[in-house]
């Protein structure tokens, strides 16, 4: 993709937060958008502030978790635009606990959310990207917890680690189909994904296995503390990251310090193993 004008948008967890401000970004781009979420209210009001801004805007009532949502949201998103060319798969929840604390109901939430999500999304609109043969975007919401191991926050890290994955290996299966792919990695942004979590949780999982004030705090926006990002200026890095066919979005100077180190310590094991006598 080389621009957004007149280009079909769609965007899981479109109604707030990053898929929000993400679907305003692109819309001021020129783009068309289908946003999908599985809050209605929220979806219709979200609808109407585009369309009074005078945006092609549309709304699907969806839920990441089930296959047949995204595969119906896939079905209106070609029915209404006729084509697609950017689907971000961004809908997610946060879970802030120890591992030895996680219930199993815990990993279930986290991984059908932030993982199955968007593998469903990959599922439901990959094929159909290939068939149509026109250049196209597929972009993903990880965070940094999907680079980085963080302390008190596994499963959200295991989910969010498997998302880095699977953008990393489909940018290189897609790249002569004239697709790209790029992962959004960032720090805290500010958002109520904390509250959103706790919305959608549904019944079947149980109730949610209570956390540590610290851990939850690695999750949650501080007032006035300047490593907080704007929304509205994460949505800007992300277009551009996407006209620019960037495979990574990281927001966050921050981050850095830190990738570097998990890079040097991967490859000093190497330094490690031949220092023992290891010689394949």
């Amino acid at each position: 993709m080389d621009s957004f004008e007149a280009r079909a948008a769609v965007i899981t967890g479109g109604a707030n937060g990053i898929g929000f401000a993400c679907a305003q970004e692109f819309a001021r781009r020129g783009a068309r958008i289908m946003l999908a979420d599985i809050d209605q209210t929220s979806l219709d009001a979200a609808v109407a502030t585009l369309r009074g801004d005078g945006v092609d805007a549309h709304g699907v009532l969806c839920d990441v978790r089930k296959l047949d949502d995204v595969t119906r949201l896939a079905d209106e998103a070609f029915g209404v635009f006729g084509e697609v060319h950017l689907v971000f798969n961004n809908a997610g929840i946060a879970y802030a606990g120890p591992i030895a604390q996680a219930s199993h109901e815990d990993w279930r939430f986290v991984i059908d959310v932030d993982l199955w999500g968007p593998i469903h999304g990959v599922e439901a609109f990959l094929p159909r990207l290939i068939t149509q043969d026109a250049d196209s975007h597929i972009a993903f919401t990880s965070s940094f917890a999907g680079l980085i191991p963080n302390v008190g926050l596994g499963p959200y890290c295991v989910a969010k680690y498997g998302v880095v994955a699977l953008a990393e290996t489909l940018s290189r299966e897609v790249r002569a189909d004239g697709i790209g792919v790029t992962v959004l990695c960032p720090m805290i942004v500010e958002t109520n994904l904390l509250t959103n979590t706790e919305r959608v949780r549904s019944e079947d999982y149980g109730p949610p296995t209570p956390s540590p004030a610290s851990t939850v705090a690695q999750l949650a926006s501080a007032p006035g503390d300047d490593s907080v990002l704007n929304v509205d200026d994460v949505a800007r890095l992300t277009a551009d990251a996407i006209l620019a066919n960037r495979l990574y979005v990281l927001p966050h100077r921050a981050s850095r310090e830190s990738i570097q180190r998990r890079f040097a310590r991967i490859d000093r094991t190497f330094e490690d193993q031949i220092a023992q006598g290891w010689t394949h």
